[in-house]
């Protein structure tokens, strides 16, 4: 039997893909189709991705050309395929002429004809509205995003907003973009706003930007109320519009394989989860002022809590709290979530410094993840036999923002109003954890 292997994003799958299936098909008795991941193709800078893996799965199998549908996964895997089943011809698109010689080692290369006047990237490019974005807020947070927006398609940073007038004129200029001086004017110049202003401004901002009808990415933490973020995403939902939470690690790409490869028993049953988190900041920043909602877990609480809850659920039994405070604002905490199963940890300080590693402990091994953990872009699995010990290196392109911004897109263009990296539900419930520690609850001040 002559087997053939082929691979490809398959994004909105077109004559394109059905013919260059079918000339692959011709070429033995069994074909084997690669589909990339969605965690490869943003490791290797694909951010305008239509359709998840799995529609481009059950797109190609739907063909009935594929005898069997493989994902690619990682640089190096297509060697290791060619081998692994057998491979008598390798079969790509002839825009790859010559890219792919080195598999002549192996099997037979053939480079199939490409049907002409028809690509995914047109596809995108024809169905794909560009997004004008505003910025509200042109503080610190707000800088990187122009530049990382650049990098994603169908993003275009349009105008900006602040109540700072100084602010707002530094940051127009620099980034070349329309200075509002109202909101509303801003709002008339944008289909959807990037929330980058203080904490305490997010529950204003979100809302009214909503009500005006446009989709809104914000800076975490969203808010630090559960009850408000609910209402906010409530409204969204009746509004028609996208509300979703700027955690970059939450889109990270390294992040989200490590939390697959966790949920799919790699390590066993997870009965342990500690994640730090530190900085030593200027002390006369926003971040130590208690009527800026300043302090450590409101800072960068959302970060160690995503891990958690994106493995252990939202169901936990108890969170016990313990903070140093200083002038009115944690300096240093530490949560202790007790689950059914399972006691989970997080640390967090501004002016107080500690290893920012994540640590995932499992019945049959665990995963390290070294500081800083939440831009991950390496992680280890570890077993008691250091022979099975695995390593997984990733690339973390720019600021991270890129895939935030990505999946907004994604979710604006698909009509989704949740996204699985980050669900409504865990932003709430983020949300909840800052307010009860706003209302001390199980809160003890050490």
């Amino acid at each position: 039997m002559k087997k053939v292997i082929t691979y490809g994003t398959y994004d909105l799958l077109h004559q394109g893909h059905i013919n260059l299936l079918r000339r692959a098909k011709e070429l033995g008795d069994y074909l084997i189709v690669g589909v990339t991941s969605d965690s490869f193709d943003r490791g290797r800078g694909k951010l305008n991705v239509r359709n998840n893996v799995l529609e481009r799965v059950e797109a190609v199998k739907a063909t009935g050309y594929a005898d069997e549908v493989i994902i690619e996964d990682y640089v190096g895997q297509k060697i290791d395929d060619v081998q692994k089943y057998g491979i008598d011809i390798f079969a790509i698109g002839s825009d790859w002429v010559g890219k792919f010689d080195y598999l002549n080692e192996f099997c037979q290369v053939i480079y199939l004809p490409r049907t002409e006047g028809i690509s995914s990237t047109m596809l995108r490019t024809k169905s794909t509205v560009n997004v004008r974005i505003g910025i509200i807020g042109c503080g610190r947070m707000a800088q990187r995003f122009p530049s990382e927006g650049k990098v994603v398609s169908g993003v275009s940073t349009s105008a900006c907003y602040d109540v700072d007038a100084e602010a707002l004129s530094i940051y127009a200029e620099a980034h070349g973009v329309k200075a509002c001086n109202t909101i509303d004017e801003l709002y008339n110049e944008v289909d959807a706003v990037y929330v980058a202003s203080p904490h305490l401004q997010h529950y204003d901002n979100i809302k009214s930007a909503l009500f005006a009808k446009k989709h809104v990415l914000c800076e975490t933490p969203m808010v630090l109320n559960g009850t408000q973020a609910n209402e906010l995403y409530h409204l969204a939902e009746e509004q028609g519009r996208i509300l979703m939470e700027a955690n970059k690690t939450a889109h990270c790409p390294a992040f989200n394989h490590l939390m697959v490869m966790i949920k799919s028993g790699v390590i066993g049953e997870v009965v342990d989860i500690e994640a730090s988190l530190s900085q030593l900041l200027d002390k006369n920043g926003r971040e130590f002022d208690a009527a800026q909602a300043g302090g450590a877990l409101n800072e960068q609480g959302s970060y160690p809590l995503l891990p958690i809850f994106k493995l252990m659920g939202l169901n936990y039994e108890n969170l016990s709290i313990y903070s140093r405070m200083k002038n009115g604002v944690d300096i240093y905490t530490k949560g202790v979530m007790r689950y059914p199963r399972a006691v989970c940890s997080f640390k967090v300080g501004l002016g107080v410094k500690t290893e920012g590693n994540l640590v995932i402990s499992g019945t049959k091994g665990y995963a390290y993840v070294p500081a800083p953990w939440w831009k991950t872009d390496y992680f280890e699995l570890r077993y008691e036999d250091q022979n099975l010990n695995q390593k997984f290196f990733y690339k973390w392109d720019g600021y991270g923002l890129r895939y935030e911004i990505q999946e907004f897109i994604s979710c604006i263009v698909n009509h989704r109003f949740s996204t699985a990296r980050l669900r409504r539900r865990e932003s709430i419930q983020m949300a909840a954890v800052m307010q009860q520690f706003a209302e001390r609850k199980n809160f003890i001040e050490i």
